[in-house]
């Protein structure tokens, strides 16, 4: 059966404010552990009323204090907000704390607005254009040491130095981002849950055009979708209701907290409404776990991920923590064994 992950954007709704959901995720970390999920990824959002996490690294530490056994990460770090060595050093750091256990993964946008995102990096030696290949580049420089003959870079050492990068994935949602994946012989996350292109020929040209290399010998393809899991279609649809609400706002560009099912289903959708939704939920999984699983069997099948990673936003706590329990059973995840 497929391996299952959990990504984590510390959801903020209208009844749970910032600090409470930075909380929750950490319960949320705990209970997965427990179920057989192996890894669990936090995302990095600036100035986002929606988001609680601007700061993964953060929040790695945290949950990998408090877990056993599944894999912390980011989903992702966004490159061009930080200095590479900045990101080199923290999760050298991780990896020596929590040794085997620690993943990096990369992203190539903002993570946020234009204001926000200049404010991030005014301090930064920034120029123009997309830097991603260029801080990518760096990075990697950091672990091999392989900067030419006379650069000062020679002389600076990326501490702890006895302990090397944890395994680095590239983040995306388009060919562009598969294409690089593969160039540079990392692993690769596709972002079905927003992405407008198609995730069967991302990880198509993912593994297609793969080159092994020092950091991976073979492709390794994770498809992160949006999933709300119920004992029933009708529940699930109900808990569904906060993210299409949601999402229509963002479409928009209102980023705010999640709504309650209360006031998602009160909301008076106009028919053009309506319809954005109706789009929107080629991204998103809703239903009972046996009608989750069927839609989710089609997309394994045509995309050929080496694992599923879910990303369930629903408004309530507890029916977030029994959607993950509830795709546990459904796709016979192994619970590990006590320590």
């Amino acid at each position: 059966m497929i391996p299952l992950s959990v990504l984590d954007l510390s959801v903020v709704t209208t009844g749970t404010k910032p600090a409470a959901a930075l909380r929750n995720s950490i319960d949320l970390a705990r209970h997965v552990d427990g179920l057989g999920y192996v890894r669990y990824w936090l995302a990095e959002h600036h100035n986002l009323a929606s988001v609680a996490s601007p700061a993964p690294e953060l929040m790695i530490g945290q949950i990998a204090a408090v877990t056993q056994h599944i894999r912390v990460g980011s989903g992702g770090v966004m490159l061009p907000n930080h200095a590479p060595l900045a990101v080199a050093e923290r999760f050298k750091m991780l990896e020596a704390l929590f040794p085997g256990r620690i993943d990096l993964g990369l992203g190539r946008a903002p993570g946020t607005d234009g204001a926000t995102a200049y404010a991030l990096r005014s301090r930064l030696d920034r120029r123009e254009g997309d830097e991603f290949l260029e801080r990518l580049q760096e990075l990697t420089l950091w672990e091999t040491r392989d900067f030419p003959s006379g650069h000062p870079y020679n002389n600076v050492v990326a501490m702890p130095d006895d302990t090397p990068l944890p395994p680095i994935w590239l983040l995306g949602s388009s060919d562009y981002s598969s294409e690089l994946a593969a160039q540079v012989g990392m692993g690769f996350a596709f972002a079905h849950h927003f992405a407008s292109y198609d995730a069967v020929a991302a990880l198509t040209n993912y593994r297609d055009h793969f080159k092994p290399s020092a950091w991976r010998s073979v492709p390794h393809a994770i498809l992160a979708v949006a999933v709300v899991a119920a004992e029933t279609d009708a529940e699930a649809e109900v808990l569904a209701s906060s993210m299409d609400l949601n999402r229509l706002r963002r479409d928009r560009g209102q980023h705010l907290p999640l709504p309650s099912v209360e006031e998602a289903l009160a909301y008076p959708y106009t028919e053009a409404e309506r319809a954005s939704i109706a789009r929107n939920r080629s991204r998103l999984f809703v239903g009972s776990p046996a009608t989750v699983k069927a839609k989710l069997e089609l997309m394994i099948a045509a995309s050929r991920p080496d694992e599923l990673m879910i990303i369930t936003a629903v408004y309530d706590h507890a029916a977030r923590k029994k959607s993950y329990s509830l795709l546990a059973e459904a796709f016979g995840l192994s619970k590990p064994a006590a320590a």
